[in-house]
């Protein structure tokens, strides 16, 4: 298997590879018009596609571009499991649904975030209610996004960073910048006010299999988090939820586990599994974060950071500006051929035995 020619090195590149390998694979391809327009000033847009009978009682979905960057990584996965003969022979009763960049413009302007500065990963919460507090971040707001990004204020500001880390435990400082806040529009991993369009565009895809699906797995393609290369099969379920029973069944000590510390992600508020979850309300549903490694954790969150000073004080059309965006898309995509293959073959497992745990449970 030659995983590295499926990946592409822009969105609309991706995206017509998606939709062309799709047709190939005899599927129509469902388009979601996002509003806003991509980095060259193209027309964006979620592509959906279903393999399987619409009313199958089990349903494997597969997303990309949750995080918009992450989508070189997540398309070329799709892509190339379609290429591999992913979606030719699905068992009875049982369906696939790959959703294409499900946030578009970040993908295009090689974001994480939307175009609202959402991070798409903490909007699925319940916005009539108040809002989960993040002190830590609301103390760390002007480290972690300085007033400048020179060498002289970034190493001042990771000062600030480290010493709170010192003072109350790395996970506390992983959780002041990266679990999530509702405080500021302008800041990193900001998870909105509303729903915002991926949100409820999840939401619409989904509603029409919420009649007939019995059981669905979920699979979410992410980068930024772990070694180079390696997938880790993060669950995306707490201990008492239904979804955790079921990946203790499928996949056992093989995937991560929030509750008992062995994943290596930081605690999400208003990820997309409860999209998943709630738009599948008559269903069991078991979802798990397929995540990459690219760059040491600490150079992601610093590249995290420099993309927001870059949106909030700096000038994307400069030197400057051309360094940082080098620096995030090498924090969530790797353009080596080996990287791209170790994460093909490792998606396409995944994948593959998400659907054959699907269908025979």
């Amino acid at each position: 298997m030659m995983a590295p020619q499926h990946f592409r090195t822009t969105y609309a590149a991706a995206r017509q590879a998606f939709r062309e390998m799709a047709a190939a694979c005899g599927a129509k391809v469902v388009p979601h018009a996002n509003p806003a327009k991509g980095a060259a000033g193209e027309d964006l847009s979620t592509d959906v596609v279903l393999f399987g009978p619409a009313d199958a009682e089990r349903l494997l979905i597969c997303t990309s571009s949750t995080h918009g960057a992450e989508g070189f990584c997540g398309s070329g996965i799709q892509v190339s499991w379609l290429a591999a003969g992913g979606a030719k022979t699905l068992p009875p009763r049982t369906a696939l649904l790959l959703v294409h960049a499900i946030n578009p413009y970040g993908f295009s302007h090689v974001r994480r975030v939307n175009e609202d500065n959402v991070d798409l990963n903490r909007n699925f919460v319940d916005h009539a209610k108040p809002y989960p507090e993040n002190k830590g971040y609301v103390e760390l707001r002007d480290a972690i996004c300085p007033a400048a990004w020179t060498p002289e204020s970034v190493a001042q500001a990771d000062r600030i960073l480290r010493a709170y880390g010192a003072k109350h435990g790395d996970g506390a400082l992983s959780d002041a910048i990266a679990a999530g806040q509702y405080f500021d529009p302008q800041g990193v991993f900001y998870g909105g006010t509303q729903p915002v369009w991926s949100n409820r565009t999840i939401r619409a895809i989904l509603a029409p299999f919420n009649a007939t699906v019995k059981l669905a797995a979920f699979v979410d393609l992410h980068t930024g988090l772990g070694p180079y290369g390696f997938g880790e099969i993060m669950s995306n379920h707490g201990a008492k939820e239904p979804g955790h029973f079921l990946m203790k069944d499928w996949w056992g000590k093989e995937a991560t586990y929030f509750d008992d510390g062995t994943s290596s992600s930081y605690l999400v508020l208003g990820d997309i599994n409860i999209g998943v979850c709630q738009a599948l309300s008559n269903a069991k549903v078991a979802g798990i974060t397929l995540e990459y490694g690219t760059i040491p954790k600490e150079d992601m969150i610093r590249a995290v950071r420099a993309d927001n000073w870059l949106y909030v004080h700096g000038k994307v059309d400069s030197a400057q500006g051309r360094d940082i965006k080098a620096q995030i898309r090498a924090a969530f995509y790797q353009e080596h051929d080996d990287w791209k293959q170790m994460v093909a073959e490792r998606g396409h497992y995944v994948l593959n035995r998400m659907l054959n745990c699907v269908a025979e449970s």
